[in-house]
């Protein structure tokens, strides 16, 4: 048994093979869950292949300086909107070698909720060197800090792994 769900590490296991296939590489840019995504891929043996870098932005401070995130993008939408994460995808691409980007910021909880950013609010981003561009807004609600986390994990993993099917 390993660290994650069965169904999560069936989907990083799936992502490694079909990425290795195509010879690309992965980086992620995560905020509310702390690099769980880098680490469910990096649980498959030869994850190696694909996983280029992971950035853990958990701070604004750490969204700027590593990952480029603007600070205007901060001030206006704040760090859990579609803004900011678009550029965590974009910034982790760019400072990376990698083909394909994932990034995450969101509200796990118990708390930081508010009326129009709830507990269980997340922003996922997928950018690739090919152009293609994807933004989910996912809203999980007061599910627990460990499940909006493990499920922000599920949804990028999805995401990746639906970019990565896609005829080249």
């Amino acid at each position: 048994m390993g660290l994650y769900p069965a169904d999560i590490e069936a989907l990083a296991s799936a992502i490694i093979a079909v990425y290795r296939d195509r010879g690309w590489m992965i980086a992620t840019a995560e905020s509310c869950t702390g690099g769980l995504i880098a680490g469910a891929l990096t649980e498959i043996a030869g994850s190696s292949a694909v996983v280029d870098r992971g950035f853990v932005t958990y701070t604004n401070q750490a969204k700027m300086d590593l990952i480029g995130v603007s600070v205007a993008s901060l001030q206006s939408f704040g760090a859990v909107s579609r803004e900011t994460v678009l550029q965590m995808a974009h910034g982790a691409l760019m400072r990376s070698g990698a083909e394909v980007a994932v990034a995450v910021t969101g509200i796990a909880g118990p708390g930081g909720g508010s009326a129009e950013k709830p507990v269980g609010l997340v922003h996922l981003a997928l950018n690739t060197r090919s152009g293609i561009v994807d933004h989910r807004e996912m809203r999980y609600g007061e599910i627990g800090r460990a499940q909006v986390r493990l499920a922000t994990v599920r949804t990028a993993l999805e995401m990746l792994l639906a970019t990565a099917q896609t005829p080249a």
